[in-house]
């Protein structure tokens, strides 16, 4: 479960003040799809951040899992991203001298709590995502799509309880998207939570909640179905 309760971020530049996320107070249960929709420049990216580990708020709280995000040491915090945490970005970020398999193994370096073969579960993972016949491809041989189905592999390979997803399929077209999105809703229905932030507003169908962001403030919006093949 993760919660927010009056959470802040600012910074300051050469114009002032600029506050990214106003006070936010939210409450994501386990097993929720939660869409994070807003324009670009809207804080639904520092929102994600924060809730990752990744930025640290300027004041209030976040609970993850029960756990005091914010109130740990480095070591500590540096564990939790790695275990209960499995992180997509926009840019899969995959290294170009690794071939998919080693990639995607890339999570355990992070992680004390690594019980399977890494190998094989990597293995399992790409085959279950579409690329068992990639493993020895190395990233300049992907399609974005292929990249983008590396990157979520690479994301459950820790087995989190929580993937934390930032425009995952900004970069695609609309078929790949749909594909993309169907993926996440596959993972979410094996029991992990989803948090995903994107900027198009026709993606809210396939999440159970959405939260809409303007100028860093949160609100709740009313979902809406679509169909899915």
């Amino acid at each position: 479960m993760i919660e927010t309760n009056e959470v802040m971020k600012t910074y300051e530049t050469l114009s002032g003040r600029i506050t990214a996320l106003d006070q936010a107070n939210i409450s994501i249960k386990d097993g929720e799809f939660v869409l994070i929709v807003g324009r670009s420049g809207s804080g639904k990216s520092t929102l994600l951040s924060i809730l990752g580990g990744l930025t640290r708020p300027s004041s209030g709280k976040v609970m993850l899992n029960g756990k005091d995000l914010w109130a740990m040491n480095d070591e500590d915090l540096s564990e939790v991203r790695g275990s209960e945490l499995g992180f997509v970005f926009q840019f899969p970020g995959l290294l170009p001298t690794l071939n998919t398999l080693e990639n995607v193994m890339l999570p355990t370096m992070f992680c004390s709590k690594v019980e399977e073969d890494p190998s094989e579960r990597a293995t399992i993972l790409l085959q279950t995502v579409g690329l068992g016949d990639k493993l020895d491809s190395f990233p300049n041989q992907l399609s974005g799509g292929e990249l983008k189905r590396a990157a979520i592999a690479r994301s459950l390979m820790n087995n989190p309880s929580i993937i934390l997803a930032d425009e995952p399929t900004g970069d695609l077209d609309v078929n790949t998207e749909k594909e993309i999105m169907d993926m996440f809703c596959r993972i979410n229905k094996l029991g992990k939570t989803v948090v995903m932030v994107t900027h198009n507003q026709d993606l809210a169908c396939f999440a159970s909640r959405v939260l809409s962001m303007e100028r860093g403030i949160v609100s709740e919006e009313e979902g809406q179905k679509c169909e899915r093949i």
